[in-house]
């Protein structure tokens, strides 16, 4: 299996967290009594999975490799990649603080949920996009192929050594459990 497959296999989990997103920040919408904690525990999967997981694996791994390979850091796909992690960043940052706030009982909240919300899902679905379609291709055609493993043993260390083991069972496990509270 080649190192863009396993990314690409963690998007489609990012993109079910997404989904989940959009319908929660619907709900309340709609209604004001939907629970701040279903953004909080968004927040982790977006934290732990995406964020500290994923992104992790992306720019220490394979960005890196794809740099070594002649791509170049500053003005390409891999800067674009890496100032689009950054708004999701704050994005993120944005929704937690006011996802706290909400819980708080502050209702003037709600809104800077449901926009942080929403902007988060949309950067997130076109960035996914561009890495399936551009550049996991590219990535493809200059790392060579005996440099996958390596970098697959690189992801293997993202999981085991910096993010902890079970990472990936735990997010899963919570990207289903948003999916069915929204679905309710």
């Amino acid at each position: 299996m080649k190192a863009t497959q396993v990314l690409s296999a963690e998007h489609r989990v990012i993109e079910r967290v997404l989904s989940a997103l959009e319908t929660g920040a619907r709900l309340l919408a709609q209604d004001e009594k939907f629970s701040p904690d279903f953004f909080i525990r968004a927040i982790d999967f977006i934290k732990g999975f995406a964020d500290g997981c994923h992104h992790k694996k992306e720019e220490g791994v394979l960005f890196k490799s794809m740099v070594e390979h002649g791509m170049p850091l500053e003005g390409g796909p891999v800067a674009v990649m890496l100032q689009e992690h950054e708004m999701g960043r704050e994005y993120t940052r944005a929704l937690h603080l006011a996802a706290e706030r909400l819980k708080s009982g502050d209702q003037t909240a709600r809104l800077e949920v449901i926009d942080n919300a929403n902007h988060y899902a949309a950067l997130l679905r076109q960035h996914i996009g561009k890495e399936d379609q551009v550049l996991f291709p590219m990535a493809d055609q200059i790392i060579p192929f005996e440099q996958h493993d390596a970098i697959l043993k690189g992801f293997e260390h993202v999981e085991h050594e910096e993010t902890g083991a079970g990472v990936h069972e735990k997010y899963l496990a919570l990207a289903e459990a948003l999916e069915k509270e929204v679905r309710s």
